[in-house]
């Protein structure tokens, strides 16, 4: 059994530099990838403002609008409240997620941010798919902290018999998440596993910073890309990763 894994931090909708509203070419982008399982990260759950300003704006939320017909089982994290709405993280699958739970790291009133946590049963197993997305702090030693988190939410509430998956938006320009989380968790980053380096993905017009990451635990790595081509490069200041994955014959007998 395959499972494609996209990560995408979608910037609310906005483009590299935050002037043109691209969410509908984001969708095109999204399906064109036939993903199983997306992790997103700045989706917009609701904001008045732009709903009434900002034109082609979705009605409901954008990881609804974004998840259509194609994904039809979905879980959202609230992360960022204002008096506008919220956006925070969300999981786009084509299984049915049988829990989630987000979970507040944040570390400063200037950033919020969650690990949002859903739990798929494999189909065809007895085995429950732990998928977590998660968008990290900025400044390093919030980060740290957030990894911490992160691991102690995986010793606690994750068997190392399940297979696990990892992704989001690190913001680890100085590449150190990697070898904690080797350490702490057993989690393999999949870009770097297979091709000796994590992928730049910021900003997405010229990218120079490794920031976004797909790990995982349990499965097997077959692919992982940088989409770095057209579309991707002129819709969100963040590029999106993809990687395909399989489950290991013991899971699945």
């Amino acid at each position: 059994m395959k499972l494609r894994i996209l990560s995408y931090n979608l910037h609310k909708g906005f483009d590299t530099l935050g002037r043109r509203f691209v969410l509908e070419k984001i969708r095109k982008a999204i399906r064109h990838t036939e993903a199983d399982l997306v992790f997103l990260q700045e989706v917009v759950g609701e904001n008045q403002r732009h709903l009434f300003l900002t034109e082609d704006w979705p009605i409901g939320s954008q990881f609804e609008y974004l998840a259509d017909s194609v994904w039809k089982h979905y879980s959202y994290g609230k992360n960022a409240v204002t008096d506008e709405g919220h956006h925070g993280n969300a999981l786009l699958s084509r299984f049915p997620i049988r829990g989630w739970k987000n979970i507040n790291i944040s570390t400063n009133r200037f950033e919020k941010r969650g690990l949002l946590h859903c739990t798929i049963p494999i189909p065809g197993t007895r085995k429950l798919l732990h998928a977590m997305c998660v968008h990290l702090n900025v400044f390093e030693n919030g980060r740290r902290k957030q990894l911490e988190a992160l691991c102690e939410r995986i010793r606690k509430y994750v068997p190392k018999s399940s297979p696990l998956i990892v992704a989001g938006d690190f913001n680890d320009w100085r590449e150190r998440a990697s070898s904690i989380l080797k350490k702490e968790c057993d989690l393999t980053e999949a870009h770097h596993h297979l091709h000796g380096e994590s992928a730049r993905s910021f900003p997405s017009m010229r990218p120079v910073l490794r920031l976004d990451r797909i790990y995982t635990r349990g499965l097997d790595i077959v692919e992982a890309e940088i989409l770095r081509k057209e579309p991707w490069k002129s819709l969100s200041d963040h590029l999106a990763l993809c990687a395909t994955v399989t489950l290991p014959l013991g899971i699945i007998k």
